[in-house]
């Protein structure tokens, strides 16, 4: 089973993700840390997030791994680096660009051979990763909400935070999601539209799960998304 969460950033959709995939057993693709990775290494290394041979020889040579909840980028340890505030400006300039999605997009659907099925949260998962998935939810909130709690989260770790800034960020990252010429952030066709602005992070995994089980209490529902339909 595929199960894809789509959204905008500060969504809570990679927490939402992770424990609807504890609850059904699944396994969690964090397709966001991919990215992420990418974007602070390509940065790192004076690559500017244009089109060119510079990218593309870059490219080939990053090998971005998900292993036991951490993220790697050619075997080094990036998991704590790619969640700073800099990465949040510096991230969708990157995965705006059309090569840079499709080097990650046959990692994206390897990892629906692993296990029972997985949970995938992103921005084009539903889209474009995985059109046939058998569950997609498109998760939002409104951009003043999705800050809030971008700022809270990174007070309760320790971290400065200045919410307006936030908020610029977070509305400035909203517009190149949804207006990239490579799989814009959309609502995937037959997606549920879950807007979480008044639940709590419980009430948004209950009620994706209800939806998840709903679809498998269907006499008629076979698994769909399997990874042979949509590469």
């Amino acid at each position: 089973m595929i199960i894809t969460i789509d959204g905008p950033a500060g969504a809570g959709k990679s927490t939402v993700s992770q424990k609807v995939a504890l609850k059904l057993g699944l396994n969690f693709l964090d397709t966001g840390a991919l990215y992420r990775a990418l974007a602070y290494s390509l940065d790192k290394n004076k690559v500017s997030p244009v089109p060119g041979d510079k990218l593309n020889k870059e490219l080939k040579k990053m090998e971005v791994q998900l292993s036991d909840g951490l993220v790697l980028v050619n075997g080094t340890d990036v998991t704590k680096e790619i969640r700073s505030s800099y990465v949040d400006k510096i991230v969708s300039p990157y995965s705006a660009l059309p090569r840079v999605r499709a080097h990650l997009l046959g990692l994206q659907r390897r990892q629906a051979n692993y296990g029972k099925g997985i949970v995938a949260e992103g921005r084009d998962i539903g889209s474009v990763v995985f059109p046939k998935a058998d569950v997609k939810v498109f998760l939002t909130a409104s951009v003043e909400e999705r800050a809030m709690r971008r700022y809270k989260e990174r007070l309760a770790k320790g971290k400065a935070a200045i919410y307006d800034e936030i908020l610029l960020t977070m509305k400035e990252r909203d517009k190149i999601d949804s207006t990239r010429e490579a799989a814009p952030l959309v609502k995937p066709e037959g997606a549920h539209l879950l807007d979480s602005s008044d639940m709590t992070e419980q009430q948004v995994v209950d009620e994706i799960v209800r939806i998840v089980m709903e679809k498998m209490a269907d006499s008629n529902f076979t698994p769909e998304g399997s990874v042979q339909n949509v590469e």
